[in-house]
């Protein structure tokens, strides 16, 4: 399972050309597809990004959902529909799409932004307006985290 942490900071080229931090591509070494997934947030302005195994996981997730029910085709085109497989050049860049960038508001830089499974790609600016409002609501709210289990050694 691929883990993306922390936060990268890397140009964009005129191409729409960004390099992809090396721990997130080594974090995806060994999947089915050489580079990264990437589909417009519906939660913000920003770029979902993951591996084809976290794609893979959440189709199978779709798969409850009641075939043709305004919330599993709400999804599909959400999420499937919208999806793009970038690959990684020989230097380990993407190109990013025009209407995925603009959809973020990226022009020049970019953030990569480590969540755990999945990463989000941002302009660095808004990023850390956004950063900003999620430190002072955790503030107030002290969220926990349960931790599962470890699974036992061999099982």
């Amino acid at each position: 399972m691929a883990l993306f942490l922390s936060t990268f900071v890397n140009r964009v080229d005129k191409k729409g050309r960004a390099s992809v931090p090396a721990t997130f591509r080594a974090a995806l070494a060994g999947q089915s597809f050489p580079g990264i997934v990437a589909y417009r947030s519906f939660t913000g302005a920003c770029i979902e990004g993951c591996g084809m195994d976290f794609m893979e996981r959440l189709s199978d997730g779709a798969q409850t959902l009641d075939a043709f029910s305004p919330e599993q085709e709400n999804l599909s085109s959400l999420i499937f529909a919208d999806a793009r497989q970038l690959p990684w050049d020989p230097e380990g860049r993407i190109v990013l799409p025009e209407d995925i960038l603009a959809h973020a508001g990226i022009t020049e830089t970019v953030a990569f932004v480590g969540k755990g499974q999945t990463f989000q790609i941002w302009e660095p600016e808004a990023y850390k307006v956004v950063e900003a409002e999620i430190r002072a609501r955790a503030l107030q709210s002290r969220p926990t985290l349960p931790l599962r289990p470890k699974p036992p050694v061999g099982g």
